[in-house]
């Protein structure tokens, strides 16, 4: 006798509710179950009930009949689909092989490091006959210890036998004008920016789908011109002082601008002052080499009456300057 239509709905019903927190294995059995309880025509009945295949249902009501003891997994062991490396044994060693950080740059190698991503990765390797998909390539590499990382500036190069003694003048250079009441100041110039309506990085808030209008090209505007920053940073007092120009950053406009300072805060803060020290870079507007810088150096000595010390750091060094 047919499986009646309020029982195949009423098991419709139950489905809906039970199934979706089962299992494969789980699943099948249930179905099983139940189509075993109706009798002849249950297999059709829960397959019509369920939107299972009958095979599926068929295969649940066998496994019931043998008696399986339970699995404890979904699968039976080695059961699903096989892995991809377990499939092509040589992905993972071709992979390496490109990702080899002894290769990278070397004109010889297939891919350089500019182009070690993982979709360039993975068309590298199915051309080499490891079909492969972007996603995989990452997940691979992750599992061989690689991560995606930035450079980090650690390595310092080869250190002067001097270093410690050029540091060693410029603080005793440094702590003695401060003994005596003598200014000290460090001078550097700044991140140059363009003046005008030119894109910067990041987002504010405005009106929506009004955003502030620039210019496409980053060109100099011939009129605005350029911000040249000059900074002079009182190491006595913990004070900055900037001047910005728009014209160049010239040895002419370093000088100005201590000039400035020693006007507007120095020779207020520094009434008996007879020397000043000055530290900087060894290179650009204030460089060692610039014969400009020495010059209005020396025009500013005699103008103020200053006797002027310059200690410029060693190369490489500049990061530890005391700057604004």
């Amino acid at each position: 006798m047919p499986v009646s239509a309020e029982v195949v709905d009423s098991l419709r019903a139950k489905f809906d509710a039970i199934l979706p927190h089962l299992d494969e294995r789980s699943t099948r059995l249930l179905l099983a179950a139940e189509a075993r309880a109706l009798g002849h025509g249950g297999i059709a009945a829960v397959a019509r009930a369920s939107g299972a295949a009958r095979s599926r249902v068929q295969q649940g009501v066998a496994e019931l009949e043998a008696g399986t003891a339970p699995l404890g997994r979904v699968r039976r062991a080695g059961a699903g689909r096989r892995s991809l490396t377990d499939k092509d044994p040589g992905l993972v060693p071709a992979l390496l092989e490109l990702v080899e950080p002894t290769r990278r740059g070397d004109p010889e190698s297939a891919l350089c490091w500019t182009t070690l991503s993982t979709g360039k990765l993975a068309a590298e390797l199915t051309q080499k006959g490891h079909p492969v998909a972007s996603d995989t390539v990452a997940k691979l590499l992750k599992d061989n210890g690689f991560s995606l990382q930035a450079n980090a500036k650690t390595l310092e190069g080869g250190q002067h036998p001097d270093r410690d003694g050029q540091f060693g003048y410029l603080n005793n250079q440094a702590a003695g004008h401060l003994g005596a009441g003598q200014p000290v100041i460090s001078v550097d110039a700044k991140k140059k920016e363009l003046i005008g309506q030119y894109k910067n990085n990041g987002t504010g808030w405005r009106p929506a789908a009004d955003p502030e209008q620039v210019k496409v090209h980053d060109f100099i505007d011939p009129v605005l011109g350029k911000a040249n920053p000059y900074g002079v940073y009182d190491v006595g007092a913990n004070t900055g002082w900037v001047s910005v120009g728009t014209d160049r950053d010239t040895a002419a406009f370093a000088v100005n601008t201590i000039r400035s300072w020693w006007n507007t805060a120095g020779r207020t803060a520094y009434p008996q002052a007879d020397r000043l020290l000055i530290t900087a870079d060894g290179g650009g507007s204030n460089g060692y080499r610039t014969r400009l810088w020495k010059t209005e150096l020396a025009a500013l000595a005699a103008e103020t009456g200053l006797e002027i010390t310059v200690c410029h750091l060693p190369p490489g060094t500049s990061k530890w300057n005391k700057s604004v």
